[in-house]
């Protein structure tokens, strides 16, 4: 068509021009359509992913498989308050408030065996006769959630005759109840100065450190990782209807250092007063020899039978551990022993069980053995124990014919603890807590 700068007003298109307009409109319109579609999709993608995840504030834990039934791969889910997820255990370790409310028939006051920071211990029974202690949080207390989640993910990767097992826990209805095998004879410590309770031989306390230094000798180079404890004290050592200890509460528990060029975990201070670790309270570096350092406190308490911190003795003898290595260095062990042990020790047993305790209480942690050589060095000891006494040289000093300690006259240390016992287990002091770190410096 040639246009001469005018339109001829009789020009009428052609129908296969018409049909060539239809089919561009169409192209044009599905191409809109699919620019758009894409500038959508595009706009939701953008959204999704750069969207918040909506955080989950919970008062209990996703339920795992029933108790006494069920599969052994339930999972916790659900993440806490502080938006840390929990780890999945994959454990049927659920057990139902109802059942654990009849073991202890419902939490009765007649059953409390102990009290501590993380809440009330009750003796219970289940249906099946077996005996259990429940440990239940209460509101308000110094260690909660951060407790509960750690006791069951220590005790869920480690098995050990010298370690408390957990038997299983509950979540319901905002509680937090842990289920332990029960230790029918009480806490180390009730045993070394709670008159209500049966003394204990040199021998058994012997054998019972030695059990606590298998089971955290285990927890440090048996389990996967390493775990330090961080809690090592009397209370935490628990015996059962032989006198065998096992080592328990591990709410405070850190895993240890994940490589061997690691050589610490830096972290709050957490711990009891008496048994912490100098180096670690003043550098919050915590180390296996944190361990050692609260083990050697106690060793010196099953000696003298008396508290790590006794406020009611002169300034000089109110910390164990100071006035213990003062005796020990100036060859006055004697003054410290426990009077009912009169007649019993052997010196040369004596003498190597101070030198353990003496190597555990290094101020400086690389001073201190592990927990393997403090395992090896109190079998010695108990060896010593049973040889008899004759002309042998213990080390460097004869022993000659030294007889046998006779302490009938040394001084009895005060002790501020008291308990009652009901039907042979203590009503107070049994799983019982002293004052713990936690209360004063914040996880």
């Amino acid at each position: 068509m040639e246009i001469n700068g005018s339109w001829d007003s009789n020009f009428v298109p052609s129908e296969g021009d018409n049909q060539n307009k239809h089919v561009g409109l169409i192209i044009e319109l599905v191409s809109g359509s699919i620019a758009l579609l894409c500038i959508f999709v595009s706009a939701v993608i953008f959204v999704c992913k750069h969207k918040k995840p909506k955080r989950t504030e919970i008062s209990a834990w996703s339920p795992l498989s029933a108790f006494g039934g069920g599969s052994s791969h339930g999972e916790l889910t659900e993440q806490t308050a502080h938006g840390s997820a929990v780890p999945n255990f994959h454990l049927g370790l659920k057990i139902p408030l109802a059942e654990i409310q009849f073991a202890t028939n419902n939490f009765d006051g007649k059953l409390l065996i102990g009290k501590g920071g993380f809440g009330n211990v009750y003796r219970g029974t289940f249906r099946d006769s077996t005996k259990v202690a429940v440990k239940r949080s209460e509101l308000g207390s110094g260690q909660g959630f951060f407790e509960f989640q750690t006791e069951i993910t220590i005790l869920s990767k480690i098995r050990h005759r010298h370690l408390v097992s957990l038997i299983g826990y509950c979540s319901e209805r905002s509680e937090m109840i842990l289920v332990y095998e029960f230790m029918e004879k009480g806490t180390l410590r009730d045993h070394l100065y709670n008159s209500d309770f049966p003394y204990l031989t040199w021998k058994q306390r012997l054998e019972i450190c030695i059990g606590a230094a298998q089971g955290l000798n285990y927890l440090h180079k048996g389990a996967v990782g390493g775990i330090i404890h961080r809690d090592i004290k009397s209370t935490n050592i628990l015996l059962d209807k032989n006198y065998a200890a096992k080592v328990a509460d591990f709410g405070l528990s850190k895993m240890g250092p994940l490589n061997q060029s690691q050589t610490h975990v830096s972290t709050a201070v957490k711990g009891t007063f008496g048994y912490l670790d100098p180096e670690y309270f003043m550098t919050q570096r915590l180390t296996e020899k944190s361990d050692v350092y609260s083990f050697g406190v106690v060793l010196l308490e099953v000696l003298c039978a008396r508290p790590s911190i006794d406020h009611l003795l002169p300034r000089e003898q109110a910390n164990l551990a100071d006035w213990g290595i003062t005796c020990i260095k100036n060859g006055n062990m004697e003054q410290i022993v426990d009077p009912v042990l009169a007649g019993q020790i052997n010196p040369n047993s004596l003498r190597k069980y101070g030198e353990v305790a003496e190597k555990c209480l290094q101020e400086e942690a690389k001073e201190r053995p592990s927990m393997p050589d403090v395992l090896l060095d109190l079998e010695f000891a108990l060896q010593l124990q049973q040889t008899p006494v004759k002309g042998e040289i213990y080390g460097d000093s004869p022993t000659g014919g030294l007889p046998i300690l006779a302490l009938s006259n040394v001084r009895k240390l005060p002790s501020s603890s008291t308990a009652a016992v009901e039907e042979g287990v203590a009503t107070e002091g049994t799983y019982s807590c002293e004052m713990s770190m936690s209360e004063v410096f914040p996880r």
